[in-house]
């Protein structure tokens, strides 16, 4: 194993800071990524997390001693970054560890215009490159690359709301949860001077996290802000993960909104914006996805899960959204990239619009029981996925193999992956009722634990 292979994950970098992320081993990838890239001109950000400055500052090093003009945008959230690498067509490093806990740190990169980069289209190249710079010290040398500090927070704000109908907005509470994320820079410069009364939960900046997770998919860290929409009678909650790439919506009797409810709102505003068009939609998300596309005019298109094979099957279908049930929210607009504020900007036009709340507006889309992602620990993820997915071929099943594993039985259905950095399978099962759903939970666990011999 190589003294990068801990940290160079399936889509970033990240790793336990110092101990297996330090700022020798960022100054390495600086010097790799900005040779990989060869652009003249990089964009770099970083969250809030105490680690965060000498790592992107030493990252900044080795891109400038490779010859890289940086642009340091300083605090952002990870979407700003994305905006930015669009606005300036540079490639971009993102100094974030997402909804990880504070010890870890990482980068996520993208290409010039905010195009993705994974494993099979460079990152396994940097990773090469850093590692010889790491034993030849070539990260060493002269910085000839250029420097500038930027601040694009109002830029962005002023594009965030470009989304909506800014006159059809009415006065709307809004509880924010961010977590001590970035979501409490962000947020704010959004909002400003939208006619919204925001109570912001945890706006203050600390990578410590102090009062909960910044990982708002996991339900015991909404219960702040469920508390809250009930105290202050809000009309909806939102929840950002730690570098607000994310959202989460919970409606105003504090019932947990899925990304795939989300997905399924957005989709039809953007189709009212652009009739006819293409939407895309993750394979685990809920049928009720494609169903209102297909209701609003427009076209469904089905992706793996992640955000290089979204972007990239939105760049050749053209579509002007893409949703995924982990709370990722794509725009054509946005440089087809995710952000969690233009998502929640567009909701809130939608609910400035009707004339009901938020959980009425949601009925017709509450079609469906799903069991959320479901993560279990075995020996060999790959053989026991592929075990569970023979098991049902043998009864007569098709085997939909774009992603792992799914199962599609008519009235329910089920997808079984891999992890791409841990020894797990992911599990996610629909079905018409909630009794039906936990039946057919029980029963693919019990064939994971059967058949991977646990």
């Amino acid at each position: 194993m190589t003294a990068l292979d801990a940290v160079f994950k399936a889509y970033d970098v990240r790793g336990i800071v110092p101990d297996q992320l330090d700022a020798r081993a960022c100054r390495a990838i600086g010097w790799a990524f900005a040779r990989f890239a060869g652009t003249p001109r990089l964009v770099v950000a970083r969250d809030m997390r105490a680690s965060g400055e000498a790592l992107s500052s030493a990252f900044i090093a080795g891109a400038r001693v490779a010859g890289a003009d940086v642009v340091d945008i300083g605090l952002a959230s990870t979407d700003t970054l994305y905006f930015a690498s669009g606005r300036l067509d540079a490639p971009g490093a993102m100094f974030t560890a997402s909804h990880n806990p504070a010890a870890y740190n990482g980068i996520k990169f993208c290409l010039a215009g905010a195009r993705p980069v994974g494993q099979d289209t460079g990152l396994a190249q940097v990773r090469a490159t850093a590692e010889e710079a790491m034993a030849s010290s070539s990260d060493d040398g002269v910085e000839t690359g250029g420097y500038q500090r930027r601040d694009f927070l109002a830029e962005y704000a002023t594009h965030v709301r470009s989304f909506v109908d800014t006159a059809a907005l009415r006065p709307l509470r809004i509880v924010a949860d961010t977590a001590n994320g970035m979501g409490g820079l962000v947020a704010p410069a959004v909002f400003a001077g939208l006619p919204f009364e925001v109570v912001y939960l945890f706006p203050e900046l600390d990578g410590t996290f102090p009062n909960h997770p910044a990982d708002p998919i996991q339900p015991e860290n909404l219960e702040d802000l469920k508390a809250a929409v009930i105290e202050h009678r809000a009309d909806v909650g939102l929840a950002f993960d730690g570098d607000a790439d994310r959202v989460f919506l919970v409606d105003e009797q504090a019932a947990t909104v899925s990304g795939s409810l989300t997905t399924a709102l957005v989709a039809k505003a953007m189709l009212d914006a652009h009739p006819g068009a293409t939407v895309l939609y993750n394979l685990i998300c809920s049928k009720v996805v494609p169903e209102t596309i297909v209701e609003n005019g427009g076209t469904p298109v089905r992706t793996r899960v992640g955000h290089s094979f979204i972007k990239e099957v939105m760049a050749e279908t053209g579509a002007v959204f893409g949703g995924e049930h982990s709370g990722h929210y794509y725009f054509r607009d946005n440089y087809r990239a995710d952000s969690g504020i233009i998502a929640a900007v567009v909701v809130l036009e939608v609910l400035s619009r009707a004339k009901e709340p938020l959980s009425e507006l949601l009925t017709p889309y509450r079609r469906y029981a799903d069991s959320g992602e479901i993560n279990t620990k075995v020996s060999d993820p790959a053989a026991s996925a592929a075990a569970v997915a023979g098991h049902y071929a043998a009864l007569g099943a098709e085997i939909d193999t774009t992603d792992g594993f799914t199962v599609d039985e008519g009235d329910w259905w089920f997808n079984l992956r891999t992890s791409n950095t841990e020894p797990l399978l992911r599990l996610n099962v629909e079905a018409t009722t909630a009794a039906d759903c936990q039946r057919h939970v029980a029963e693919i666990l019990g064939l994971v634990d059967e058949l991977s011999g646990a």
